[in-house]
Order: structure tokens, then sequence, then C-alpha cells
């Protein structure tokens, strides 16, 4: 794994930009993790918080783990997980089981937590509008998501999805944001999925497809993965409760939980 000085961003803004960032963050050492059977398995590690960096192998990130074989269970196995989050609705977890649940009987939490609710019915059928749904009508699922990762013991955790990318992508970034992770680095990412699920690849839209039983909802459109989307939804939290924090407290997240999240996640920059 990458040490905290190697392993650092520097903060985003100015010339660089969130593709500049996006760039920079990709060609970390152990950012990417080729989990067998994974696409956009990655590390949240090294990202500035204004007061130390994002631990590395504390906070990952990932689509649908049915795929993984022996050996990429022998890789969660070795990353000493704490916590699983899957944030999928029932028909997915029953059309595509994940075999995370067997780390449980070696003292792994493992949550389904649905963020859009007990299906796919209510939400819109574009991006941004699945990302306004989330974030009006799903904020206590947000902040159940944030308390579990803040709870004690529960890190190393991992958060995945299907695609790793929309409900993964907005955890991620409220968790990110609420230990001082500036706005600039974690849209870069959340970008970071357009190089593991490039729009342009079909096989990469198939297999999503095929994951949700969603085939015909599953477009280009629909996996891409524009920094400014989640800007938007930061925005938007913000904009109804003053702050990130203020959000996360609306739904449910208390101060010290936050505290304790922050003390975990967040390491000396050496």
């Amino acid at each position: 794994m990458p040490n905290e000085a190697e392993g650092s961003v520097a903060d985003g803004g100015g010339a660089v930009g969130v593709t500049g960032l996006m760039r920079s963050i990709a060609a970390v050492d152990g950012r990417h993790l080729p989990v067998e059977g994974t696409l956009n398995f990655r590390d949240a590690g090294g990202y500035p918080t204004g007061g130390g960096v994002v631990a590395w192998r504390t906070l990952l990130r990932s689509d649908a783990l049915h795929r993984v074989g022996q050996a990429g269970f022998d890789q969660l196995t070795g990353l000493g997980l704490q916590t699983v989050l899957d944030l999928r609705v029932p028909d997915e977890v029953q059309f595509s089981p994940s075999p995370v649940d067997q780390l449980a009987e070696t003292g792994t939490r493992v949550f389904h937590l649905s963020l859009v609710g007990p299906d796919f019915s209510e939400i819109p059928p574009d991006l941004e509008g699945v990302y306004r749904f989330i974030v009006d009508r799903r904020g206590r699922a947000i902040g159940s998501a944030i308390k579990s990762l803040a709870a004690p013991g529960a890190l190393p955790a991992l958060v995945h999805c299907t695609a790793g990318k929309d409900r993964t992508g907005i955890v991620v970034a409220f968790t990110l944001a609420a230990i001082g992770v500036s706005d600039e680095i974690i849209a870069a990412d959340y970008a970071l999925s357009s190089l593991y699920l490039d729009p342009q690849l079909t096989p990469a839209i198939g297999r999503i497809s095929a994951d949700t039983g969603l085939d015909e909802q599953v477009t280009q459109a629909m996996m891409a993965s524009p920094p400014e989307l989640i800007m938007k939804v930061l925005d938007r939290a913000r904009d109804q409760a003053g702050s990130v924090e203020g959000y996360l407290a609306h739904h449910g997240v208390t101060q010290a939980e936050l505290a304790a999240l922050k003390k975990v996640l967040v390491t000396a920059n050496h």
C-alpha cells in the first residue's frame, strides 16, 4: 500500500482542475485494486482533509461482488474488512447474490441498505434526477450508511452497489466531505469511475445491465460520471441544511459519530 507521503494528493482547485486531479489520483499506486471479478474497486485513501489525509485501506469502494471467485474472495479477506455496506435494492441482491456474506462468519459486519428504496420504481429516468431524488427523499438512508461507517470498529469498510458509481459515489462523497476533503477532490474521486466503467465500452454496459436486470434503463448516459454532478449533490445538501454536517445531523448522524469517523479515517500527513 502507498505510504502517506507518496499517496497523498495535493488539494484541488486552481489551474489543475478536476480533470487534472482525476489523472493525478488515478496514477497513485494502490488507488485501483484489481480484485478478481470486479471492475471498479478503489481505495479512497491519501486525500487531504485540512488536518491530515484519509488513511489508506480504510475506506474502500466497489461495484458488485457476485462475480468474485475464490481468488477474489481471498483478496477481500486479506483486506481485513470489518464492514461491508451493500447499497443495492433487494431484487439486485437476490438477482446477483454476493459471496461477502461469508465474511460474516469471520466477524465482518455485512449491511444491506438500499439507497433508493425497496426498488427502482420511484427513481427518475435521468441521472441528475436520480441524484436529486436520493438527496431529497433518501437522506435517512444516507445517514444510516454514514452511521454504519462511524460505528466503533467499523473500519476498514467496503461500500458497494452494482456499478460502484452512483449510490456508492454519493455515500463516499458525503463521508469524505464530512471529514474535510474538498469538493474538487471528491469530484475527481467520483469521476474515476469513468476510467473503469467507460460508457463507450459496450461490454461494461452489458455487464451492469445483466447484474441489475435493468436492460432498458442502463444506457450510456446513465453510465456517465461527470464530476459536476457530485458537486451538485453536495451543494443541494448544503442548500437544505447549511452544511454537509448539518444535512447528516438532520438525518440522524450525531456530532460524536462524525468525530469518531474522522478520528479513524484521518491520519497525519507525514
